[in-house]
């Protein structure tokens, strides 16, 4: 349900805005997506996994509120975001 750490570091390279950035909105929803679209897979699967759920729906709310943080520092840099990630809002 985990992204491996090549994939995690893949991640981390194509969103990055400068070298060695690993905290930027930009990549912290890009690595929360990838989590989500595990998790979504799984439960797919296992349909009565109420714990990873759970998880599932905070990993949403978070990745929510980091969407509205880079909405509300620059609109720009949010449709980008979205649109570079297929995400729909």
């Amino acid at each position: 349900m985990s992204i491996t750490q090549d994939r995690k570091q893949e991640l981390i390279k194509e969103f990055s805005v400068k070298d060695g950035d690993t905290g930027s909105p930009e990549v912290q929803v890009a690595i929360i997506s990838e989590r989500i679209t595990n998790l979504t897979d799984h439960l797919k699967t296992h349909k009565k996994d109420y714990h990873s759920r759970r998880g599932l729906l905070m990993l949403v709310g978070q990745r929510r509120r980091l969407l509205d943080y880079v909405k509300a520092k620059e609109a720009k840099r949010y449709e980008d975001l979205i649109k570079r990630l297929g995400l729909r809002r």
